[in-house]
């Protein structure tokens, strides 16, 4: 079963009084240890799509779905507890608090989810994406790269069944941010999430099962590996 599925989305917003369509008619599904990419123009409506299936923002017409759970309709309470526990986000400005560890920074999911061992589950998070012996660092202390993998270890300390990704490689060189693609693979596929990365980047489309091109809010072009 997708743990991600889009069923013929529309999502309009209004600005200066005029009704703009963000997405119109996309559906999509993403598979347990899938990688899908999203890549298109400025404005084609990548990142509307990422906060939709983030149950962030909730369409206008047609349906979303999480791990079979529709984001429609659902109290804030169950949103909550979804975006929390099945759901992982990174995004391309890392996001860390730079007032904490590195460790300190991977275990706050944990510790708002009032969970156990959240110390320890941060260490092996960390361990697990290469920054052993780092985990007491300071984010100002780290690389671009280094600060993406902290964001990454955050993102699955929940072990969420749904990563979701916002040009995770835009900050970072070429030879980092391919890294970092090759360790967001490893992980989905270790992981069996459902990975759905926006992006510019030819190299982030390459490592995808499914490349999904937008054009003005629609679904221009799908590709599978």
């Amino acid at each position: 079963m997708a743990l991600v599925e889009l069923r013929n989305v529309i999502k309009d917003y209004v600005s200066d009084d005029q009704k703009v369509r963000a997405l119109d008619g996309v559906s999509l599904c993403v598979a347990p240890g899938e990688v899908v990419a999203l890549v298109g123009r400025s404005g084609c409506g990548k990142s509307t799509l990422l906060n939709l299936a983030g149950a962030m923002d909730f369409p206008t017409a047609g349906e979303v779905l999480i791990d079979g759970h529709s984001t429609s309709g659902t109290s804030d309470e169950q949103l909550t507890r979804l975006r929390r526990d099945k759901i992982g986000f990174v995004f391309q400005s890392f996001q860390l608090l730079h007032t904490l560890s590195a460790a300190e920074n991977v275990e706050l999911p944990l510790l708002l989810a009032g969970r156990s061992g959240a110390r320890e589950s941060a260490f092996d998070r960390l361990r697990a994406v290469g920054l052993d012996g780092l985990e007491n660092r300071f984010p100002h202390q780290l690389s671009g790269g280094q600060m993406q993998r902290v964001a990454i270890a955050r993102a699955l300390v929940n072990a969420p069944k749904v990563l979701l990704a916002d040009e995770p490689t835009g900050n970072l060189d070429t030879l980092t941010g391919n890294a970092i693609l090759e360790l967001l693979l490893r992980l989905t596929r270790e992981q069996r999430t459902a990975t759905l990365v926006a992006t510019h980047s030819t190299e982030a489309a390459g490592i995808a099962d499914v490349v999904i091109t937008l054009r003005d809010g629609k679904i221009a072009d799908l590709k599978r590996k």
